[in-house]
């Protein structure tokens, strides 16, 4: 391996360590549903996006307060000498994507039946720290 080969996947080493993600496949909740929780969230520090999490009603709430959770844990495996509170970690980026879709068939009248979907999404949490705070 070159120097410059080197050095570049060193910098994108150095990169990835302020980034952290989690993602949670085949959620059984409409991603619209998702979606209005995951917007309250988008670009807050990570306390105050828990904050949000836990004292709202609804259920996707909770799913998505769980996976921030494991995506905080996974940015502590990466930086263990880092201090979570001098990190200040915030929501960079989260995505709700269409999952898979169940199919069912629901009886109407004169004979004939209607298609119902149940819906799933797939939800990614992407957590960046201020490089400021950090110092080699």
């Amino acid at each position: 391996m070159g120097v410059r080969k080197r050095e570049r996947a060193e910098q994108i080493k150095e990169a990835n360590k302020q980034v952290a993600f989690a993602k949670l496949n085949n959620c059984p909740t409409s991603p619209r549903k998702m979606r209005l929780v995951a917007d309250l969230v988008r670009g807050q520090k990570v306390e105050n996006a828990l904050n949000i999490l836990k004292f709202s009603t609804k259920e996707a709430s909770n799913k998505l307060e769980k996976l921030l959770l494991s995506a905080i844990a996974n940015w502590q495996a990466k930086n263990a000498e880092a201090n979570l509170e001098e990190a200040e970690l915030f929501v960079k980026e989260i995505r709700v994507d269409g999952g898979m879709m169940l199919k069912r068939l629901r009886p109407a009248p004169q004979g004939r039946a209607h298609r119902i979907r149940k819906r799933s999404n797939h939800v990614t949490i992407v957590l960046g720290a201020n490089n400021n705070t950090q110092s080699n």
